[in-house]
């Protein structure tokens, strides 16, 4: 190749390099990102999700040990300090409880027990909640009503089964009282014992900040108190379903309670194991209630 040839050939490629470098740097080619696959989502949310999976799988563990060891004891008649002589097995519940479920008189049963537990817990809580915050705040009424709830506190819901007969003039009055002054003790002592818990700094630096009463009650006193009033309703809850029990027992003519009684009256054991049962489930849906309002209400007490 001659020198002419050469020279024009070199100053083609610098042309050419030159106009590659002034377009400006090539953008790199960057791989499509792909969506994790199913596996992957489900090993996250299993990370997530693993402390709670494991307390739901060893109380269904837990469960099944209780209902084996029950088939057991009634099943050999084991006779070991208790007598499970008469008490009905497993199988003997579960087919009370397929013939129950057909039967309208035990759903009637199971809905006025609920409603009875709606309007007494309500009502208590709608008087108990206001009047332990007022007791916290304003020394005077808790030096008048103090006294007086501690006097009638440790009363018996079986106790007050015979004087709510005389106040009320309907048994279905008389039984929603006693489930009222079941729930109401815990709810308004656990109210109390949350305003006594409050720290003092904040009710200081809000009054300092010009709030006035109904301000420090709304943002101070309440939200401090959340947490023991909830406290004090899920353990009403479980009191209300103890003094419901025994008053539709001594007075009723409806309800769980009634039912159960009625069993052991006319000698049907399973009759009697499916009314416990059912006592036992309805308290615990009606505290899983107001555990997940706790949990809406306080979002940041989630774990």
């Amino acid at each position: 190749m001659s020198s002419p040839a050469i020279l024009r050939h070199s100053e083609d490629s610098m042309s050419a390099t030159t106009a590659i470098s002034e377009a400006g740097p090539v953008p790199a080619t960057t791989p499509s990102a792909t969506p994790p696959s199913i596996g992957t989502l489900a090993l996250r949310w299993y990370r997530l999700n693993q402390s709670r999976l494991r307390a739901i799988a060893i109380g269904i563990i837990s469960l099944l040990a209780f209902l084996l060891v029950w088939h057991l004891l009634t099943t050999y008649r084991v006779v070991f300090f208790v007598r499970f002589t008469n008490v009905p097995s497993p199988v003997a519940v579960y087919a009370s409880f397929t013939k129950a479920m057909h039967d309208p008189k035990f759903l009637l049963h199971v809905v006025l027990s609920c409603r009875r537990i709606f309007i007494g817990f309500s009502l208590a809580a709608i008087v108990g909640v206001p009047l332990g915050l007022i007791m916290g705040r304003f020394r005077l009424v808790h030096e008048i009503v103090f006294p007086v709830a501690e006097v009638l506190r440790p009363i018996p819901a079986i106790a007050w089964v015979p004087m709510a007969i005389m106040l009320w003039p309907t048994n279905e009055q008389s039984i929603v009282f006693i489930t009222f002054i079941g729930a109401f003790f815990p709810i308004l002592l656990n109210t109390l014992h949350g305003m006594s818990l409050v720290d003092p700094v904040l009710v200081r630096a809000a009054q300092c900040l010009g709030a006035r009463e109904r301000s420090i009650f709304r943002e101070v006193y309440f939200p401090a108190s959340l947490p023991h009033i909830f406290t004090g309703l899920t353990v009403g809850m479980g009191v209300a379903w103890v003094s419901l029990i025994a008053a539709e027992m001594i007075s009723g003519q409806y309800g769980i309670g009634y039912f159960t009684w009625e069993a052991y009256s006319l000698v049907q054991y399973a009759d009697i194991a499916l009314g416990m049962i059912a006592i036992g489930v309805l308290g615990l849906g009606s505290s899983l209630l107001i555990r997940g309002a706790g949990q809406l209400v306080m979002p940041w007490r989630l774990k």
